[in-house]
């Protein structure tokens, strides 16, 4: 084994200092880092390696399960550092209390769980908080399960997932923000700042850990766990810069991917996550591999041995092995053969104890969980409102033709078809944390209890997405025909999406098609209800049903929103994401692509970039969503003409609701560089405001671009270059009301990602 590098924090630090890389994650007082260094001189190797090892407590359906007297003894002798799959007040506390009291360093251990997107209460998954473009709700709803899961003993989530997703055949692009890289920092910083608080010895507040660092969701082919190929432009410009804006906001932890980038397994890339992560930003957190990552890589052929495996992810900088157990069983062997690992081994610790130290657990082990409060909070009516606001935002009204929605209080009968209508199981999405199915409130009641006095609501499941079986599809069609609108709700059920649920094809599954095709020939308006954690393909169904609505898995609240929406008693106002691809085969279409020199033409006999049995773009593009109102975009002006590449120019218009309900529009900022000296995007997102707006009010909308927000990666870091910038604003990546733009006077250099610098807003 070759020497490991030898990392001197000070002089890191100072470096990140000077590129203004400073750490937003507060360093410890000195009398704590005292503390931590203090307790590592006193500790064995042993020990140091048993800080390293989280092993599973449980499993996702059995918490607490493996937690037997052998682990309680593994826990005396110093050799665990955390756990994962555990959860109870009341139990952890135990447990707590047997490493403060029966070990010899009395080190409190760190308690963790995938709370993705909710931990009792359940909100919508987080592809469709990402359909909000509220990062407000979005920080809401990570406080509120923050809360539940302090309460609950806790101590850190694996969440936010950060990860550009731009194939939507990637079963995990449910567990982010989609497509774009600036949505996408938008939603990482504000899910950061909700788990963690004011502050992480706060009340309530839980370490955050951005993952997967750092291009997991470019796997080749949407194949979950597979390769990634890109170029040092690409990951820097789109898929790292959540992270770093996730860094920014404070964010405790990160964890490693589980794929390769350009042949290195992250686990084992020590350019990219000691080098990039822990130098060049001088963040200061932990760092965690993914599930049983360190054995894995083995499998990549990086390694031959566990002692080498170990001795990789170590060289690379992953601080803790979660699940794997290769550092417990295999780094004293590893740092025997290479002693040089040695101070490597007690920079992660430090890391460990540090974070450790940062949530107040040296001064009270106990300051997490709540027994009695465990009792009364989850699910309570407080957090009920914010998942009830945060599902009726995330819906999307993709279609709306001839006015269909709202629900017109003339209408007496209304027929709910599809067996995903009553599937309440499929409204927790996947990663349930301790969702139950019961605290759903589901759609069919909630249709009812909103729905005007005298009118009748029936149901009949038709199909199932589970099931190939047609012979439910005359009793569809015949209720139907008897109702007087039709509510078809087909979609995914929340098997289809998640870790390990990548498809090659994204038509609707089972035969939901077939059914979709039988009710829209009826001739009967049809509403059609498409939950799903992804974009799905389903032109004709889409393309005819008159009026669509996206309505992915909206959590425990996802009848009462439904039903607010489809009523008029709130007015949709969520945009999408992602695209979605008219065709399965279009993946991975997405809008910030380069130009060509041939760019798509509709007509067919030129040679340009376009598939020719499917039409040009994405059925519903990036930033789509209409309301029930009509908003008008005017008055653009732009406070000066040229900017220095220091400098920053206000982009102001006016937004005014021109219908007859209040209703809220998101107002969206693209930006072009139509010369630079490599090919750039034909938009980039970088700036967007939710509002609402009475009917008749008119408000400024205000953002403030910096030129920084336009800088280029290159070899030599962030590059501004001079030259004319065009700016677009609309209420879509395709709808674009307004264009101006400014000039960069002079060249200069960047800090910081383009995309994770946030625009700041005002509205007057």
């Amino acid at each position: 084994m070759g020497q490991g590098p030898q990392i001197d924090r000070r002089a890191l630090l100072a470096a990140g200092a000077a590129l203004g890389l400073a750490p937003a994650l507060p360093a410890l007082a000195a009398d704590q880092d005292a503390r931590v260094r203090a307790l590592l001189k006193q500790m064995t190797l042993d020990e140091k390696i048993g800080q390293t090892h989280q092993p599973a407590g449980g499993r996702q359906k059995a918490l607490n399960s493996k937690i037997d007297a052998t682990a309680l003894d593994l826990v005396r002798k110093g050799g665990v550092g955390s756990y994962l799959h555990v959860a109870g007040a009341a139990f952890l506390r135990e447990l707590q209390r047997t490493a403060v009291e029966e070990s010899r360093l009395k080190i409190p251990l760190l308690f963790a769980i995938d709370v993705v997107h909710g931990f009792r209460t359940l909100y919508p998954v987080p592809l469709a908080m990402a359909a909000t473009f509220d990062p407000e709700i979005v920080r809401a709803t990570a406080r509120m399960a923050a809360v539940e899961t302090a309460v609950s003993g806790l101590h850190w989530t694996f969440a936010p997932m950060v990860d550009i997703a731009r194939d939507p055949r990637w079963g995990r692009i449910v567990e982010g923000a989609g497509e774009d890289p600036y949505l996408g920092s938008v939603m990482a910083a504000a899910q950061v700042r909700g788990f963690q608080g004011q502050g992480l010895n706060a009340k309530d507040s839980i370490l955050a850990c951005a993952k997967h660092f750092g291009a997991y969701g470019a796997a080749a082919g949407g194949r979950d766990y597979d390769s990634a190929e890109l170029s040092d432009r690409t990951l820097n410009e789109v898929y790292l810069p959540p992270f770093h804006a996730a860094a920014k906001a404070g964010a405790g932890t990160m964890m490693t991917a589980f794929n390769d980038l350009n042949g290195e397994p992250t686990t084992a890339n020590a350019a990219l996550v000691r080098g990039v992560l822990k130098t060049q930003w001088t963040w200061p957190g932990l760092v965690v591999s993914d599930w049983n990552a360190i054995l894995e890589l083995i499998n990549h052929g990086v390694a031959e041995t566990p002692v080498q495996a170990a001795a990789l992810a170590l060289k690379a900088g992953v601080d803790m092995d979660m699940a794997s157990g290769v550092y417990a069983a295999h780094l004293k062997t590893a740092i025997a053969q290479d002693p040089s690992l040695l101070p490597l081994l007690d920079q992660a610790v430090a890391r460990i104890l540090t974070a450790k130290m940062r949530l107040g657990l040296f001064d009270d082990p106990y300051r997490f969980g709540d027994p009695e409060r465990e009792k009364t909070i989850f699910v309570g009516p407080e957090h009920r409102a914010i998942a009830r606001e945060a599902a009726r935002k995330a819906v999307v009204l993709l279609k709306n033709d001839g006015g269909l929605l709202p629900i017109a209080p003339t209408t007496r009968k209304i027929a709910v078809i599809g067996a995903l209508a009553t599937d309440s199981l499929s409204q927790l999405g996947s990663w349930k944390a301790r969702g139950q199915v019961g605290d759903v409130a589901p759609l069919l009641p909630a249709l009812q209890a909103t729905a005007p006095a005298g009118t009748e609501i029936v149901h009949v499941a038709g199909a199932s997405p589970r099931s190939d079986d047609e012979s439910g599809v005359p009793a569809a069609v015949a209720a139907a025909k008897a109702a007087d609108l039709v509510l078809l709700m087909v979609g995914e059920d929340f098997d289809h999406s998640g870790e390990s649920r990548s498809r090659s094809d994204l038509s609707l599954p089972g035969a939901q098609e077939t059914l979709a095709r039988a009710v829209l020939a009826t001739g009967k308006p049809v509403v059609v209800l498409l939950p799903s954690g992804r974009p799905l393909v389903a032109p004709e169904v889409l393309e005819k049903a008159p009026a669509v609505l996206a309505t992915w898995f909206l959590g425990v609240e996802a009848g009462p929103a439904l039903a607010d929406i489809l009523f008029g008693k709130a007015a949709p106002g969520g945009r999408l994401p992602v695209g979605f691809p008219r065709a399965t085969g279009q993946s991975p279409t997405y809008y910030a692509h380069v130009p060509t020199g041939r760019p798509a033409d509709p007509d067919l006999a030129k040679d340009t970039v376009r598939y020719h049995d499917v039409d040009i773009g994405p059925l519903f593009p990036f930033g789509h969503g209409l309301s029930y109102a009509a908003f008008a975009y005017s008055d653009l002006a732009l406070d000066r003409d040229s900017i220095a590449p220091t400098g920053a120019v206000k982009v102001s218009l006016t937004l005014a609701n021109t219908g007859a309900v209040e209703a809220d529009e998101v107002v969206q900022l693209y930006v072009r560089d139509p010369v630079a000296g490599v090919a750039r995007p034909v938009k980039e997102l970088r700036g967007f405001h939710r509002l609402t707006l009475k009917p008749g009010e008119r408000r400024r909308v205000t953002f403030t671009l910096a030129a920084a927000q336009l800088a280029i990666w290159s070899p030599g870091g962030w590059r501004i270059e001079a030259g004319k910038v065009e700016v677009m604003v609309g209420s879509s990546s395709a709808d674009i009301r307004l264009r101006g733009a400014f000039a960069i006077a002079a060249p200069g250099k960047g800090r910081d990602p383009a995309a994770a610098i946030l625009t700041p807003v005002s509205v007057v």
